[in-house]
């Protein structure tokens, strides 16, 4: 979610401060990558690739599952860092560093399973063969900096190829340790590198670079919309992980007191910064008020506090300068169906907030982005799948219902790369992920996700004799 422009340096810093959003405190201060630096980056993730494609692929799969044993090791390390830096309760923070270990151990078993395939032909052989694209650029957000490295990293290294990875400037903490990790575990020099800076520099410097196969981004759909327009100049391939309005659909049939249990962590969990939150939550009208009851103390008792303490759900928003974005989008005048409590003192702290709102209002249409829901209700099916779709949006939903056979039906009529029923859930890592419409291009993680990062070879052989 950072600005993204052809810049020059000069108009950007060149060191960072990376601020802890709880405590407002200066924990670190980071380099800024330079133009030149991202180019050199390139040409050594080039250099370091050739030498990697070409390891017999049992060799490489060891040295990933070397790179993920040192990522258990440091596990507890690294979730630290992630509170401090991204003030993401340490829960959350532990789960998110297992999972960057789990997609390197996925990703290093696909290695000597990226097979081909023979095609019966007429005169002779014809095979095909998934070749590395070559060094692939990620630029990664803030709300989940180390998990969304991973999606990329893990398995464009299994396939082959080098990584130069751009943090968002607020969190570049995680990432840097990540690659020291890999070079203790005995990756490369050059393999993977983690160059920390600004967008408009060193992220426009890496979209750019003639030596960059791939760009994989995650962020906003505006900033996707630019990346996807710069890599077009040298048909580079992308990978857009971008903006949702996600719906959260109750019909009067489902177990109530279940979904409005589950619903506050749809929308509160990361304080909302997710783009797979369920901030539209429809509710079939002969139900509405009895669901907002039930929904009421469920928000209220979610825990917000020190992201550091066991105990929090929630923590702060990223920054200052996005906890006014988020509060531009609730008027203090706007009455509040449901409003949680937020600390006082220092800290990006907002309190978790549902409005009743019409499926036209700005609320209801555009990625607030922070812990702030509305609550919409429905007639019928027909509606419901109506409102759902009415979005420039389509990455994830939820449906709740006893009923198979309309689960069956929502699943297949709501436009949207991932949906849950009577869950929340989006992401395993086992399975793809992605977005329909505006929410992305492409797809991560699941059993494609190497092949992603390949190139398909076709070869055929005459068997003809003169």
């Amino acid at each position: 979610m950072h600005a993204y422009a052809n810049e020059h340096d000069d108009a950007h810093p060149h060191q960072h401060d990376v601020v802890n959003p709880a405590t407002e405190e200066i924990i670190a201060t980071v380099p800024a990558t330079s133009r030149p630096e991202a180019d050199a980056a390139v040409r050594r993730a080039a250099t370091a690739q050739q030498r990697w494609a070409a390891l017999a692929p049992g060799d490489r799969a060891r040295q990933l599952r070397r790179f993920a044993a040192a990522v258990d090791e440091h596990l507890e390390e690294l979730a630290h860092l992630e509170v401090r830096e991204a003030g993401h309760p340490i829960g959350n923070a532990r789960w998110e560093a297992g999972n960057a270990r789990d997609l390197l151990e996925y990703a290093a078993g696909g290695i000597e399973r990226l097979t081909g395939s023979q095609i019966p032909v007429a005169g002779g052989l014809d095979v095909t063969f998934h070749e590395p694209l070559g060094v692939v650029a990620v630029i990664a957000p803030w709300n989940f900096p180390m998990p969304i490295a991973a999606w990329a990293l893990a398995p464009a290294l299994a396939a082959g190829n080098a990584v130069v990875l751009k943090p968002a400037e607020t969190t570049p903490l995680t990432a840097l340790r990540l690659a020291e990790l890999a070079l203790a575990a005995g990756l490369p020099d050059g393999l993977f590198q983690v160059l920390p800076g600004a967008g408009p520099v060193a992220g426009d410097a890496l979209v750019r670079h003639p030596g960059v196969a791939k760009v994989v981004f995650t962020g906003s759909t505006a900033v996707g919309k630019r990346i996807m327009a710069a890599c077009a100049d040298d048909v580079k391939r992308v990978t857009l992980e971008l903006g949702g309005k996600s719906p959260n659909i109750v019909f009067a049939d489902a177990d109530l007191e279940r979904a409005a249990a589950a619903a506050p962590g749809s929308f509160l969990d990361n304080t909302g910064q997710d783009c797979c939150a369920r901030s539209r939550i429809l509710v079939q009208r002969e139900v509405y008020d009895r669901f907002l009851q039930l929904l009421e103390p469920a928000v209220k008792s979610f825990v917000v506090g020190d992201p550091a303490d066991p105990a929090t759900q929630m923590g702060p928003l990223i920054s200052a300068a996005h906890r006014e974005r988020v509060r531009s989008y609730v008027p203090e005048s706007a009455p509040a169906a449901i409003r949680g409590e937020a600390p006082a003192g220092k800290g990006y702290w907002y309190p978790a907030t549902v409005l009743e709102a019409g499926p036209g209002d700005r609320v209801a249409r555009e990625e607030v982005f922070g812990p702030v829901a509305v609550v919409i209700p429905f007639e019928d099916e027909d509606e419901a799948v109506r409102l759902a779709n009415d979005t420039a949006y389509g990455l994830s939903g939820s449906l709740w219902t006893r009923d198979v056979s309309r689960a069956l039906r929502m699943s297949r009529a709501v436009a949207a790369g991932n949906l849950s029923v009577n869950s929340h859930s989006s992401v395993r890592y086992w399975t793809p992920f992605g977005g329909f419409k505006q929410s992305g291009l492409g797809r991560e993680l699941g059993p494609g996700a190497l092949a992603a990062f390949t190139e398909t070879k076709n070869v055929f052989i005459s068997t003809q004799e003169d």
